[in-house]
């Protein structure tokens, strides 16, 4: 049971010469496959970059839908804090002699 080395070493040439084609392969599937995700990338931008985005709520009206909440919230607050803080009524915040009575007693007028 002598072993031959000349056996043993040709059979690794066989084995080192396909891991080393498969290592190429490997490297040009790779290098293609970012080629390809880059061409993708590139296309989307393209194509995002042609068509204009429709909005399907505009700028305009956001601005004014924001203004109206923060009306809204404003007076709510006013109500709240007249009503619960003030032992008032919470609807007398939205009558012109209750400011007029406020910026009376700011301004210290009888």
């Amino acid at each position: 049971m002598t072993k031959n080395p000349s056996s043993q070493h040709t059979s690794h040439k066989p084995e080192q010469a396909s891991a080393a084609v498969s290592e190429e392969q490997a490297g040009q599937q790779e290098t293609s496959r970012k080629t390809e995700k880059k061409e993708k990338q590139q296309r989307k931008w393209e194509a995002k970059r042609k068509r204009p985005r429709l909005r399907i709520f505009p700028i305009w009206l956001r601005i004014i839908v924001i203004l109206i909440f923060a009306t809204a919230a404003f007076i709510i607050g006013l109500m709240i804090g007249f009503a619960v803080l003030g032992d008032g009524s919470p609807l007398d915040v939205l009558r012109l002699e209750t400011w007029q009575h406020i910026i009376d007693i700011v301004n210290k007028t009888e």
